[in-house]
């Protein structure tokens, strides 16, 4: 990769440069330079004002681009995100002259020159535990649904004090007093303490394949960015496509499309492939964040991406983490479905297909970009595949992996193989043959901060389902709905389009899946909704209204720090593609599932 600039060390082309993120008390998003992986904590909302200040602080400098040498010179340069040192420390961007000076750019910096460069926060005054008024918020839920709330005849006390732990904790989810994990912990402790449940019981959910599943899928996602194949598959797709402003839309799309499969993670594909190569056109064509020039080209492709990922993420089993929850938990209700993987492809097929070839013209025509024609963006892709070089020994490897992995997924229930197996067999491969190290997993924070928290709510919305609690609320609402004389198709539409805006109250995808999934599904089943089709709808469902908002899900919160579109936008762009988004499959998907016997 070449630099703009003589002064500063020459960067590897693997290591893509960080996005325009943002850094609040909320949330941290962490792009490591020395192996261009993105670790996301999105269960709270993003601070536009102190994004805001964050940008006014930085100085103008040159930069360098991921493409090498012929792009424009650009005028910011993102500075790496210093971690806290003994908690004392404050998570701030410093200007990358002081990085540069220190040592190589964009390497993480040692603790000595960290300790020059971050502003330390008032120590002996700033309270660094749990935030008081959603601690206080948080638990009264729980503590009003247990004592002043009459329990239903029909359900146990066990049951309903373990509904009152499980409403407390889904509220932390929301109002954050703590990171997710630690509050999953503490309602996990809540439950063992009261003697709710068991300690065996309340830990059991730690042994789900599923969850493993889960974990391993943020490893490969590692993986693709680590060896830079997903950066080299997305450079072919810009060459290839990338003359004009919206083939270079079809060509990122058909990219993420592509390798969604075997990158399970939405977030990773965002911040680790095609952030930093939008970034880089769109700087190179002079649209930089946070200005005006930014709907030339950056707000553009940021935001068509963002709202095409959600449809990737529904075409595959493996597509995204929370479509494995959604299936283990309608397992958990009796919803068997044969060959997971092929019957997901299979219903996914046809309205994910029309939406991936749909979604960049409308945004092109809803959003449209200054720059419509983009001759040097084919040049500039041959150029990066230049600097990249041959595939290397580690992309063969990660490619011949995961043709393994995906093949035993589809071909699994033929061999007697369950998927968590075949990816644990994948991720031995590229330990032994070293494309992966033990510490590379061990640094994947954000897969055992998932497998933490994911553990405690399917746990507890596993033993809410065999207490009877699930099924004694779906019963109550579907006789509700019964009175109304509803047949089983109006009352699916409902229950829809109640799980889908029910998620602007939710930052994040998979806790949302954990907190309704599995009620609003018994809901459909006592409803006469057949168990498939309901099952499999609400799952694509889930990935539909991770483009809603700037905090819907991992991706959102990438993008938007990205910086190249405006708030309002974000929101009003999010209402008019999700209204999109459930026209085509419902309209699309219902026609084709009907065709394939779903209901």
């Amino acid at each position: 990769m070449a630099t703009t600039s003589s002064m500063r060390p020459k960067l590897t082309p693997n290591y893509p440069m960080a996005p325009h993120s943002v850094i609040d008390s909320r949330m941290s998003l962490s792009f490591r330079h020395n192996v261009g992986v993105v670790n996301a904590s999105t269960s709270t909302f993003l601070s536009l004002q102190h994004m805001t200040r964050a940008i006014r602080r930085r100085p103008k400098q040159s930069s360098c681009s991921p493409f090498p040498s012929g792009s424009r010179t650009l005028d910011f340069m993102h500075a790496p995100l210093l971690p806290v040192v003994s908690g004392k420390g404050s998570s701030k961007r410093i200007p990358r002259t002081y990085a540069s000076a220190a040592g190589a750019a964009g390497a993480p910096l040692n603790d000595d020159i960290q300790k020059t460069v971050e502003a330390p926060l008032n120590t002996a005054s700033s309270w660094g535990g749990a935030k008081p008024i959603p601690l206080i918020l948080s638990v009264a839920v729980g503590l009003i649904v247990r004592f002043m709330v009459p329990k239903p005849a029909a359900v146990t006390p066990q049951a309903w004090q373990l509904f009152a732990i499980f409403l407390s904790t889904i509220a932390g989810l929301v109002l954050a007093p703590l990171p997710v994990g630690a509050w999953a912990f503490i309602g996990l402790t809540v439950t063992v303490l009261t003697k709710t449940l068991p300690f065996a019981t309340a830990f059991s959910a730690f042994t789900n394949e599923v969850l493993w599943l889960i974990v391993i899928s943020f490893f490969f996602a590692r993986g693709f960015v680590k060896t830079g194949l997903g950066d080299r598959v997305a450079t072919y797709f810009v060459k290839w496509l990338g003359k004009s402003t919206l083939g270079l839309s079809y060509g990122l799309t058909a990219a993420e499309a592509l390798i969604a499969p075997a990158m399970p993670s939405t977030t990773a594909r965002a911040g680790g492939v095609f952030l930093p190569i939008i970034q880089s056109l769109a700087l190179a064509s002079g649209s930089k964040p946070n200005d005006p020039s930014s709907r030339k080209l950056g707000a553009y492709l940021s935001q068509t991406q963002f709202q095409a990922a959600g449809h990737s993420s529904a075409l595959y089993l493996t597509g995204a983490a929370q479509n494995l929850l959604c299936l283990n938990l309608a397992k958990e209700l009796g919803v068997q479905i044969s060959n997971p993987w092929v019957s997901w492809f299979q219903a996914a097929s046809l309205p994910a297909l029309v939406a991936l070839l749909t979604t960049p013209l409308l945004m092109y025509n809803l959003f449209p970009p200054e720059i419509k024609s983009t001759p040097d963006a084919p040049a500039m892709a041959e150029k990066k595949l230049q600097a990249l070089g041959p595939v290397t020994q580690g992309e063969w490897v990660m490619i011949g992996t995961m043709l393994l992995a995906v093949t035993l997924w589809v071909l699994g229930d033929a061999f007697g193989i369950a998927s968590v197996v075949a990816a644990m067999l994948g991720l031995s491969i590229l330990l032994l043959l070293g494309v992966l190290k033990w510490d590379d997993c061990l640094a994947e924070k954000s897969a055992w901060d998932t497998l933490a928290w994911f553990a405690v709510l399917v746990g507890m919305a596993s033993q809410l389902t065999s207490l009877g609690l699930v099924q004694f609320m779906a019963d109550s609402v579907g006789n509700v709905l019964k009175s109304f004389s509803f047949g089983w198709p109006a009352t699916f539409g409902i229950l829809q389009a109640v799980y889908f805006l029910s998620h602007y109250l939710f930052a994040s995808q998979t806790g949302h899946v954990g907190a309704l999934y599995s009620a609003i599904l018994a809901m459909h089943l006592a409803a006469g909704v057949p168990g498939v089709f309901a099952a499999l709808a609400l799952a694509f469902n889930t990935n539909l209204f991770g483009a809603l908002t700037h905090y819907s899900s991992g991706q959102a919160a990438v993008y938007f720090g990205a910086g190249f579109v405006e708030l309002q936008n974000v929101f009003k762009l999010g209402a008019i593609m999700g209204v999109w988004n459930v026209f085509v499959w419902t309209v699309v998907g219902g026609v084709w599932w009907k065709f394939l016997g779903l209901y």
